[in-house]
């Protein structure tokens, strides 16, 4: 397609014909920028990096939407995404502070402020379609509650998520919110979601976006963190750091990805997934191969089978060659698979830090308990799958962050589980399953979706 600005990829969402945007060169960061960037702030060192993606915000906009979201008011404390050091070498990246307590806030709470921004400037409305498998959607409707000319329909697997995910979700009163609980499994809802926004004069007609992390300016801001936590168990910009990342639709590693591209030095990413393994698969053999059907597990944010975000790292894998991507997810969509073993692309998979694992439920039980008795902190159940992939591949001499995805609060059934005990929730959030519940239950099927939005947007 024709280029377009950072802005217009923010309204748009998917594009026009069903593939995701990716600029056509990451900015890079020189020894000098690493170096002024490493004592700064949260909110100056995501506007430092966000401005040179987002170029046609003017810096002192960009400066005071970076400063209204970051706050210690919404993220429970200045340092934003603190990181916690369990012993020298290995750390977790807590980015779970946000308002539903899911790594998603940290990006979400900006695209709402984004978007009230963009819309504000044309007297625009936006109708938000989306996806969840349990953490996108809270996140998605909290950083949009009460935003002028935003409505948000969500989609999420009916009877998929865990008490908490669901009761935080459903439990939104606002009028600018429609929950609809789809029967079947998440990626019957991502199928939805892009079928609608493959229907151009629909999406047009009724002003279709997208917050998943398709969106770009999500990932955007998710880059910011991996800066954050390099130089926060760095002691000079010459040490390398691994990243072990909970992996389901590929955004979080992705945006990881990106910030090595740009220069920040990563020496390993390593995707972990539970038992939706098509990533580890791919990553182990070279072949891609969505699954039939899904396992719903302990870990359901990752109960995953087609990865939206992969479709960004393939592009620069195979030499960012439009061509070819689109020829191997042509397969995708028809229901089949690429294999890239036999090509020179995935022998270059090492040479963009690629690694990956697999976790079961016994793992996630076994980790969650041993990170509890040996540190004394308690980790939800995809932390445990990345903890789990991480230690594995650990390298002594490299530090090892784990990305914490979301608090333990939202899975306490597999807590008890685990340790015998309540894992802790902010005061705020306690009892939250039992306020009342609003939702709509639909069948998988586009069209029905399609008029529902017509039938509430007038």
């Amino acid at each position: 397609m024709p280029p377009k600005t950072f802005t217009e990829i923010l309204l748009g969402g998917l594009a026009t014909d069903g593939g995701l945007t990716i600029p056509e060169a990451y900015p890079k960061v020189s020894k000098e920028d690493l170096a002024a960037m490493r004592d700064m702030g949260y909110r100056e060192l995501a506007f430092e990096v966000i401005r040179r993606f987002a170029d046609d915000i003017p810096a002192a906009d960009l400066k005071v939407i970076v400063d209204k979201t970051y706050t210690a008011a919404t993220f429970r404390s200045d340092d934003i995404t603190p990181v916690k050091t369990l012993e020298p070498g290995l750390h977790i990246l807590e980015l779970s502070n946000g308002p539903t307590l899911a790594f998603k806030d940290v990006a979400m709470q900006l695209l709402g402020n984004l978007f009230e921004y963009a819309l504000a400037k044309d007297n625009a409305e936006i109708n938000i379609l989306g996806a969840t498998s349990g953490d996108t959607g809270s996140a998605a409707e909290y950083a949009m509650r009460g935003k002028k000319g935003v409505k948000v329909f969500m989609l999420s697997p009916l009877g998929k998520m865990s008490p908490f995910q669901t009761a935080q979700m459903y439990s939104l009163q606002d009028p600018n919110i429609f929950n609809i609980a789809v029967k079947g499994v998440f990626d019957d809802c991502q199928d939805i979601v892009k079928a609608v926004s493959n229907d151009l004069e629909f999406k047009a007609k009724h002003k279709i976006g997208a917050v998943n992390s398709i969106n770009w300016a999500r990932v955007t801001a998710q880059v910011v963190y991996y800066f954050k936590a390099y130089f926060a168990v760095t002691k000079n910009n010459d040490e390398k750091v691994s990243f072990s990342v909970p992996s389901g639709n590929f955004g979080n590693v992705c945006a990881g990805h990106i910030a090595r591209q740009m220069g920040l030095p990563i020496k390993k990413l390593i995707v972990a997934t539970n038992e939706n393994d098509v990533l580890d698969e791919f990553f182990r053999t070279g072949a891609y191969r969505p699954r039939p059907e899904t396992s719903h597990t302990s870990s359901p944010s990752m109960d995953i089978s087609k990865a939206s975000n992969f479709e960004r790292f393939v592009y620069d894998l195979v030499g960012r060659d439009p061509a070819i991507v689109k020829a191997l997810w042509q397969q995708v969509d028809g229901g089949g698979s690429f294999d890239l073993a036999k090509t020179p692309y995935f022998a270059k998979v090492g040479e963009f830090g690629m690694t990956s694992g697999v976790s079961s439920h016994a793992d996630r039980l076994k980790t969650i308990r041993q990170i509890y008795e040996q540190y004394g902190v308690m980790i939800d159940t995809h932390t445990a799958d990345g903890f789990k992939v991480g230690i594995e591949h650990r390298e002594v001499g490299v530090p090892l962050v784990c990305l914490e995805t979301a608090l333990a609060a939202k899975f306490d059934e597999t807590i008890r589980e685990a340790v015998g005990r309540e894992p802790e929730r902010p005061a705020d959030l306690v009892g939250i399953e039992k306020l009342p519940q609003r939702f709509e239950v639909m069948n998988s099927d586009a069209e029905a979706i399609k008029r529902f939005i017509v039938s509430h947007t007038g």
